[in-house]
């Protein structure tokens, strides 16, 4: 488990274009209380927030989420990230799972969601990521909604019609994945744009609270209106009480406010 940056209660940033906005964030991981180790980490420094779960049953799942964000960590050079170096920063993680793994048959994997800070014709905008069945949920005006589409076997299947939402949720395949960073293999994230809106949350999070926790559950918790350390906490307490059968990663991020700066003189 590799932890990268410290929570933030709320910090203005100044960006190009005479924007400020304030944000505040959150992050918390805990072993379950079923894993004998923690093989998530995550990054949560601006302008990077990301969680990443590494494969299960495979070897040295720890040190190839820590690969994923360690790389992340390194392509921070100022308050916001083009999404391309977020590519960049995958395709060297993967080549760095490549020698974690060595000789080994089975590979070496991890998942990672998450999202940087960038501008988009000068506005500031979330770019999601995601590789796996991790997840970035979306909460605005009392609405929650799942942002990334998860890389996974029954995901195939409930899009293909042949299973329902409800059983997707409890089906045994749950922990297939198709796409993943590692087992030599080319990194292809997803992306999505989110422009920034004061009051707008994003929750990123590996399966360890979507396991364990509905999206029902979630969107109660944002609702409750409690700061990003306090919902980051409420979601792995919730997820620990419902069984806690893997590693809990959440990060909550908050827009506080989004403001055009007028010029001085």
């Amino acid at each position: 488990m590799t932890t990268l940056g410290a929570d933030n209660a709320g910090e203005t940033f100044a960006l190009p274009g005479g924007v400020s906005i304030r944000l505040a964030w959150a992050a918390e991981t805990d072993v379950g209380r079923r894993r004998k180790a923690n093989e998530d980490s995550y990054i949560a420094r601006m302008p990077v927030f990301a969680v990443a779960d590494g494969m299960g049953g495979h070897l040295s799942g720890d040190l190839a989420s820590a690969a994923v964000v360690d790389r992340l960590d390194q392509m921070i050079t100022g308050e916001f990230v083009a999404p391309q170096l977020v590519e960049v920063a995958l395709e060297e993680a993967t080549r760095d799972i490549g020698i974690i793994a060595g000789d080994s048959e089975l590979g070496v994997g991890t998942t990672v969601t998450g999202t940087v800070l960038t501008l988009v014709d000068g506005i500031p905008t979330f770019a999601v990521f995601n590789i796996g069945d991790s997840r970035v949920y979306r909460f605005e005006r009392n609405s929650l909604r799942q942002v990334t589409v998860d890389h996974s076997l029954v995901q195939e299947m409930f899009e293909a019609g042949e299973i329902t939402k409800s059983q997707a949720a409890k089906h045994p395949d749950g922990n297939i994945i198709t796409r993943a960073v590692g087992f030599h293999s080319q990194p292809t994230p997803d992306f999505w744009m989110l422009p920034l809106k004061k009051g707008m949350r994003l929750i990123i999070c590996s399966d360890g609270l979507t396991g364990e926790v509905d999206d029902k559950r979630i969107r109660l918790n944002l609702a409750a209106g409690l700061s990003p350390t306090e919902t980051a906490g409420a979601l792995v307490d919730a997820a620990l009480a419902s069984g806690g059968r893997d590693n809990i990663t959440v990060i909550v991020i908050e827009v506080l406010a989004v403001e055009v700066v007028p010029p001085t003189g």
